[in-house]
């Protein structure tokens, strides 16, 4: 399968996943669907592995990495699907898929490089989309506050982080499917950590209303985590990450048809996730 086919199946999943969330979220909590696609995760793709001949010969550098992303995968889960509880599936998306924006500015800041005109161009482009997005954004959401914003924004950066330290990881050990398992497994340990200190207002709630939305998204996002991993085990990162960040796009498409209810869209959300997602391809397809 080609590695842009892959990408675009790891951009449908993890929209899928937002947007399911977002409707479970009407009867539960950040935490609870977290805890629900963490543990999914674990049983489907550890049942992969053993049935497809166990655990792999890899490198101990590259476990050590992906123990490292699957930390900071537990932090994109809680800061994402709590997001998504506080602004909503589009809005949440649009601001999490800046994390090309993320890794840019670590590199102009940390490596000292020079940002082209190409960069300003898709930065400009981000800036203005965040804008549109949180413009009256009150008006559609009457418990919006600003830091409400800072949530996906935080996982976007967690992301950035987890792309390059995996590509370098599988350019040690490919094995995709074993390392998204472990990645669970580490998540897992991470999700019982947060429980002991978490607020008592994300503790987890089971309602029946929330069971199904949920088991989709934990099998969306699973999904997502193995296709990217595979993606960026077969295809350059220039190829598969232009594709896998247009996931604001299908998660707007799914808001207007399966979350017309809860969720409302106008002009300039529509316009502040097409800014955001253009600005994004301008710095990642950047010469």
């Amino acid at each position: 399968m080609p590695p842009q086919l892959i990408a675009l199946l790891t951009s449908i999943s993890y929209a899928t996943a937002l947007v399911s969330a977002r409707r479970g979220l009407n009867y539960s909590t950040p935490a609870t669907v977290t805890c629900v696609s963490v543990v999914t995760q674990n049983v489907l793709l550890w049942s992969a592995v053993f049935l497809t001949g166990g655990i792999p010969e890899v490198s101990l550098t590259a476990v050590l990495l992906f123990v490292i992303v699957g930390v900071t995968q537990f932090g994109v889960r809680i800061f994402a699907y709590t997001g998504v509880h506080k602004i909503g599936a589009s809005r949440s998306s649009a601001l999490q898929a800046i994390s090309p924006l993320i890794a840019t500015i670590i590199a102009v800041v940390a490596l000292h490089e020079k940002p082209g005109l190409a960069v300003v161009a898709g930065t400009l482009l981000v800036v203005g989309g965040i804008i549109l997005l949180s413009w009256r954004a009150e008006k559609q959401i009457p418990t919006f506050r600003w830091w409400h914003l800072l949530l996906p924004l935080a996982a976007a950066c967690l992301t950035g982080m987890n792309h390059p330290i995996r590509r370098y990881a599988l350019s040690l050990s490919n094995e995709p499917l074993f390392f998204a398992a472990l990645m669970g497994s580490v998540s897992l340990l991470s999700f019982l950590g947060y429980l002991v200190i978490s607020p008592g207002s994300d503790r987890l709630t089971w309602n029946r209303g929330a069971i199904w939305p949920f088991l989709v998204t934990g099998v969306a996002e699973t999904l997502s985590i193995l296709f990217i991993l595979t993606a960026l085990s077969v295809g350059a990162v220039s190829v598969v990450a232009p594709i896998a960040a247009t996931y604001p796009l299908w998660a707007l498409l799914g808001a207007a048809i399966f979350l017309r209810d809860v969720e409302r869209i106008n002009v300039l959300t529509i316009l502040g996730i097409l800014s955001i997602v253009t600005g994004t391809t301008v710095i990642i397809l950047k010469p």
